[in-house]
């Protein structure tokens, strides 16, 4: 597949032509993973570079609320990022601290994304969907999403949700056409 192919996108349509490359960050949290084995992350790095956007920055932080904050908040201060998807840290048990981290930057949250998360992710493992808290939200002008840290959970995030919002030639609307409005007052 290239940049200018065109899909059935869901919910929407795909227009013919090129795709504006958006700046995407990864960001994998977990305590027992590491570079060899973040099977997560190289999964979403693989899709966005296959979608035609850039990976702007991969890194792994361990389940802990400052350190999750200090890599967000580095990428996004660094100006070189357009949006960021995390993997992992969204579950229930007392490590998962991801959207603990992160809720309470947002500057606006997209309350959208967790439903059709949960809609997309109920069609592939059930009711086991309820046990995630994805999320998503802007902060300082940057998009930024929460996903499980499961390889299914991240195709599903990425293949029927957030890659089609993140491509410029999606239609009826897309996330990209409002990327230079995000920091309006």
């Amino acid at each position: 597949m290239t940049n200018t192919d065109t899909l059935p996108a869901p919910g929407g349509r795909l227009i013919e032509g090129d795709i504006r490359p958006v700046r995407i960050a990864v960001l994998t949290v977990s305590d027992t993973r590491d570079e060899d084995s973040d099977t997560s992350g190289a999964i979403l790095a693989a899709r966005i570079e296959a979608a035609g956007h850039e990976v702007a920055g991969k890194t792994l932080v361990p389940d802990d609320v400052e350190a999750i904050r200090t890599q967000v908040r580095s990428w996004i201060e660094g100006g070189g990022v357009d949006a960021i998807i995390t993997t992992g840290g969204t579950g229930l048990t007392g490590r998962d601290v991801t959207p603990e981290a992160l809720e309470p930057l947002f500057d606006k949250r997209i309350e959208g994304f967790s439903v059709v998360f949960h809609q997309v992710s109920y069609q592939s493992i059930g009711l086991s969907t309820l046990q995630s808290r994805a999320t998503a939200g802007v902060i300082g002008g940057v998009f930024v999403f929460c996903l499980p840290g499961s390889n299914g959970a991240v195709r599903d995030g990425w293949d029927k949700v957030i890659r089609w919002q993140l491509d410029s030639r999606h239609k009826p609307c897309n996330l990209v056409e409002i990327m230079p409005r995000l920091l309006e007052r």
